[in-house]
């Protein structure tokens, strides 16, 4: 059934259930952190959360319309995992971690540890403390190029290696 402005209840259900996902999809983009639900303490207060920043063209797929016309809502793809570095016993699981980005990029990776630690990202000289059996995750604009070792501080342990490719 049409009213005055022509549009069927369908269409009207369609635009209502497609405001609600776009809102809800701003809200958790906006409401950003890192994975232990404190901000990013190396991350400047004027920086998006890395779950706002992109690489891709700019558009914005809103919505795709099926054979009947009407317009459906579509999920954004949800932004890939960073990769993770494994500590068990003071040493990266499965040898050091080659963690390799261009510059200019978001570098983010995540480090899960059984022992607790500070890690450092030399040459960007970033620290942050995991506890036993937690983790951390670090997120930053990759600015200087070059080879960079990301370390157990206390152990005195490399556990990854940072590649920021010119």
């Amino acid at each position: 059934m049409e009213d005055q402005t022509g549009l069927s209840n369908l269409q009207r259900l369609a635009i209502v259930v497609g405001a609600i996902v776009v809102l809800v999809v701003a809200y958790v983009l906006i409401s950003g952190g890192s994975d232990d639900g404190t901000k990013d303490a190396t991350q400047p207060a004027s920086t998006q959360p890395a779950a706002t920043q992109s690489t891709d063209t700019g558009a914005t797929d809103t919505g795709a319309t099926d054979t009947s016309g009407t317009t459906t809502a579509t999920e954004p793809a949800a932004p890939p995992a960073p990769p993770t570095v494994r500590v068990v016993d003071a040493k990266p699981q499965g040898g050091v971690k080659k963690l390799t980005f261009n510059k200019g990029d978001q570098i983010r990776f995540r480090i899960v540890s059984d022992t607790a630690d500070e890690i450092h990202v030399h040459g960007y000289d970033l620290m942050k403390d995991v506890a036993k059996g937690g983790s951390v995750t670090f997120s930053f604009k990759g600015s200087i190029d070059g080879r960079f070792v990301v370390e157990l501080e206390g152990h005195g342990e490399q556990i990854a290696e940072l590649d920021v490719e010119p």
